[in-house]
């Protein structure tokens, strides 16, 4: 039994960033545990054996392990944003990065590891989903709305990571609707905020809270 949840997090990890976007915007106060995947805290491993981050622990004793679940449990938990209407919109989109982009992604960015293709094929593989997001930000100013949602802050970390491989490449492609969604989703308040470093959590170190 918790005071507040707790999340393990890891500062980078595009999944964690999502995670602690939509907890930060839908004020949901965590004790905040930084990991290093190199060398994880078993703290973290013995409530969630596939030791992945993000993970949240409720005060309930519940364990939250998958970053789509934790987003959809703090839109239902709290939801000042009036984000509840668009989660449908949002996960249908999850599953393609999740399952689909990230795969091409991981490949591109760590081409090296994959030479049965090369970078430049690993990084054409993942065109369709870019294509598709520039597609839908031409109806709004974000792909939900035209303001900022959860469906921006559970896709853009994603996006993110996969333009900054070659960030003049990205630059450069013919989608002038998902560059300018990049750059409003970088100057972000809640994306800085969320973005803070901290160090490693070891057990007996004084709580850091996230709100």
């Amino acid at each position: 039994m918790t005071d507040y949840p707790i999340l393990y997090s890891f500062r980078r990890c595009p999944f964690a960033i999502r995670a602690r976007s939509v907890l930060y915007a839908c004020n949901i106060t965590c004790e905040l545990r930084e990991v290093v995947l190199r060398d994880k805290p078993q703290q973290m491993i013995a409530i969630s054996p596939k030791a992945t981050v993000p993970v949240l622990e409720l005060s309930s004793g519940e364990v939250i392990d998958e970053s789509q679940d934790i987003v959809n449990w703090a839109v239902n938990q709290n939801d000042p944003n009036g984000w509840a209407r668009y989660l449908v919109e949002m996960n249908a989109l999850i599953e393609i990065n999740d399952h689909q982009f990230k795969t091409h992604l991981d490949k591109y960015k760590y081409a090296s590891r994959n030479p049965q293709l090369s970078m430049e094929e690993h990084r054409k593989n993942g065109d369709f989903f870019l294509k598709q997001l520039d597609k839908i930000l031409t109806q709004n100013k974000f792909l939900s709305a035209d303001v900022q949602t959860v469906t921006d802050f559970a896709i853009f970390p994603f996006i993110r990571q996969f333009a900054f491989v070659d960030k003049n490449f990205f630059d450069h492609l013919p989608y002038p609707h998902l560059q300018n969604w990049l750059e409003l989703n970088l100057q972000n308040t809640i994306f800085n905020n969320i973005m803070i470093k901290y160090d490693r959590w070891q057990a007996g170190d004084e709580k850091i809270y996230f709100t």
